[in-house]
């Protein structure tokens, strides 16, 4: 009977110690977690937004806005696994004038690269180069007061040739010398190989198809990169 009472309890005694060691390895396990986990949230790196602000061009007129080359842009910079997120501020129709109001309320959130297009309405509509330039150093203007540490791209554009030699060459002019006064990276011209080819754009000659798109991407990643 006795020997029957220690057996008994030398079993319960072994039972007891595998529980206990059961118990002790999923704390261990959790401790060991623990920490991985909160290496990972506080190695997140702060995301950073790029705004593109313009006209039909950057919002992917006729298109899916996934088609249109800020969204492509955005491909390229999650493939690199760079910490910035596209803001897509184009607006069809949208002059300097307008985009001069308009800026005032984009930048009520925090903008750390804007990327400007405008101009390209004011051109068809032969709206004086002087009041273009006039509305486009405004809107770098207020960028900067809001945000002193933005980092600006000018994509410059072209007016059509119908307006006059001195008009063009004028329109031409005033991107590059807003880019050097200001200091601030340049686009020559943001439909470089895109521009005037039927293939390349929509049925109205102005605005580009999906392809046409794919090489205003890589002409503004060009300029892009260096500032990211």
């Amino acid at each position: 009977m006795k020997k029957l009472a220690c057996s008994f309890f030398i079993l319960i005694f072994f039972i007891f110690m595998i529980a206990c060691t059961n118990e002790n390895k999923t704390t261990k396990e959790d401790i060991a977690n623990s920490p991985k986990e909160s290496v990972e949230d506080t190695s997140t790196k702060e995301v950073k937004n790029i705004l593109f602000f313009g006209n039909s061009l950057t919002a992917g007129y006729g298109l899916e806005l996934s088609q249109a080359f800020p969204a492509l842009i955005q491909a390229k910079i999650d493939s690199l696994n760079l910490p910035y997120k596209v803001i897509n501020a184009g607006l069809s129709g949208e002059t300097t004038e307008s985009g001069n109001t308009r800026i005032d309320w984009m930048l009520n959130q925090k903008i750390d690269v804007l990327v400007l297009e405008l101009g390209g309405n004011d051109g068809l509509r032969g709206i004086s180069p002087e009041l273009t330039k006039k509305n486009l150093q405004s809107i770098i203007e207020k960028t900067k007061n809001k945000y002193p540490d933005v980092k600006i791209v000018l994509a410059g554009m072209e007016a059509p040739p119908n307006m006059g030699e001195k008009f063009t060459s004028d329109f031409r002019k005033l991107y590059k010398e807003l880019a050097e006064a200001n200091q601030i990276a340049f686009i020559p011209f943001l439909l470089e190989g895109v521009g005037g080819d039927p293939k390349l754009n929509l049925p109205d000659g102005i605005h580009p198809t999906p392809e046409g798109h794919k090489i205003v991407a890589e002409t503004v990643w060009k300029v892009l990169k260096e500032v990211l």
